[in-house]
């Protein structure tokens, strides 16, 4: 996995092999990032990444001067990947170490984008709770926008305040945003 753009563009980074993730590749990351960096202003970006793992979008976010970023992951391993990685590269974010659904049962946290990269196996059921937590919540600031990576052979567009789906290969970026 490797750093795109930013401070520490063009960074590698490697996660021990026991961690249990799919980290996103670096061709779906980098057309992630081409479209967020024609609506959004990094540096002044709130960011939530639910379901972390290696902290893959965490730290592209916090490269490209993303100053308030948390990382929530349920595995102890990844928690700890993320905060040594953090640290040593002097990067501003906090790990949280939590189920993502019970963290988003009692978040506070605002952001202007969520990202959410859960299990591809999940049950529609499940992914659906992501923005149904995140809207009724109001976890989004004005204009923010929860981005959930997910399989080719899942459809999310029939969700509630779901915008569009961005396929890669045989991923696929659906993004959501308050319909007000």
């Amino acid at each position: 996995m490797r750093i795109i753009s930013g401070t520490h563009k063009g960074k590698r980074l490697m996660a021990p092999k026991k961690l249990p993730v799919r980290p996103t590749t670096d061709m779906s990351k980098e057309a992630l990032f081409n479209i967020l960096n024609n609506n959004f202003q990094f540096s002044q970006l709130g960011v939530l990444d639910l379901f972390s793992g290696t902290g893959n979008i965490a730290y592209e976010f916090a490269s490209r001067g993303s100053q308030e970023i948390t990382a929530v992951d349920a595995n102890f391993d990844c928690v700890k990947f993320i905060k040594k990685t953090a640290q040593e590269l002097d990067l501003n974010i906090t790990t949280i170490k939590s189920d993502v659904f019970k963290f988003l049962e009692k978040a506070f946290v605002k952001a202007d984008i969520i990202f959410a990269d859960p299990p591809y196996d999940f049950e529609k059921e499940k992914f659906s709770k992501i923005p149904q937590f995140v809207f009724e919540k109001n976890l989004l600031n004005p204009n923010g926008q929860l981005i959930i990576e997910h399989s080719k052979h899942t459809d999310l567009s029939d969700l509630p305040n779901f915008i569009e789906g961005r396929r890669y290969g045989g991923s696929v970026f659906s993004f959501f945003e308050n319909a007000g």
